[in-house]
This record gives C-alpha cells, sequence and structure tokens, in this order.
C-alpha cells in the first residue's frame, strides 16, 4: 500500500516555529509522497513567510526529496481530474489538484489541515487531518 501525499501545510509547519511543527515533523519521519506542487507552493512560502534564502530553501527541498518515497508530477491527466473534483467536491482547485496527484498516485489518503477531514475522494483518497 503505497503511503499517504502531504499537502502543503505540513511540510510548512514542519519548517516553522508553530505550535503545530512537533507534529508535522512526524510526518515525513514516516513514508509518504509528494505532489511537485507541494514544492512549488513550499518554496513561495517559505521564501515570502518563513524568511528563507534561496540557498536555504533549496537544501530543505533537497532533505525533503530525498525523505519522499515518491514524487508525483503535474500532468494534463492530473489537471483534468482536478477539475472534476473541485466541481463535485466544490472545493478550491488548488486543493483539488493535490487531491488528484493523491487518487492517481494511489495514495490511500492526503494529509491536510486545510480540507474537510474524513472527506472520501472518489478516487479512493481519504482526507486526514493530523492535528487531529
Amino acid at each position: 500500500m503505497k503511503p499517504p501525499l502531504l499537502d502543503t501545510n505540513i511540510l510548512i509547519y514542519a519548517f516553522s516555529d508553530d505550535l503545530k511543527a512537533g507534529r508535522a515533523q512526524e510526518c515525513p519521519a514516516q513514508p509518504f509522497v509528494l505532489s511537485t506542487q507541494a514544492l512549488n507552493e513550499f518554496a513561495n512560502v517559505a521564501l515570502r513567510k518563513l524568511g528563507m534564502t534561496a540557498p536555504e530553501v533549496r537544501i530543505a527541498i533537497a532533505d525533503i526529496c530525498l525523505l519522499a518515497e515518491d514524487i508525483f508530477p503535474l500532468d494534463r491527466r492530473t489537471h483534468e481530474m482536478a477539475l472534476d473534483i473541485a466541481e463535485r467536491y466544490h472545493l478550491s482547485f488548488y486543493d483539488s489538484l493535490m487531491l488528484s496527484a493523491a487518487c492517481l498516485a494511489g495514495c490511500p489518503s492526503c494529509l491536510s489541515e486545510d480540507m474537510q477531514h474524513g472527506l472520501l475522494i472518489e478516487g479512493g483518497t481519504t482526507v486526514a487531518n493530523p492535528f487531529i
């Protein structure tokens, strides 16, 4: 069975001073999958809000990638499925894009704080909030 896909917010908390950092750091200690989208969003937030420098972000992403079991790319199929998920479940496109990557990668769950805990997507992925 595939491990869960980690949403960007898990990565952000893991590198922050937030109270949720400890729990967030436990998530990548277990096998996990990422989408290219999570890496892109992490880089953006790390530079803008966490105050990391570009070299620090490069190192952080390299470390994250070494730990990930797989990194799922974004392609046309992922985008098409994301539009279907957004329409059916009334989610934002970017949340839907993360969920479509999880479904297509065969991940049974997507660890995220941003979406409804327990939401089951028709593709077979369930949203799980690791902070509750």
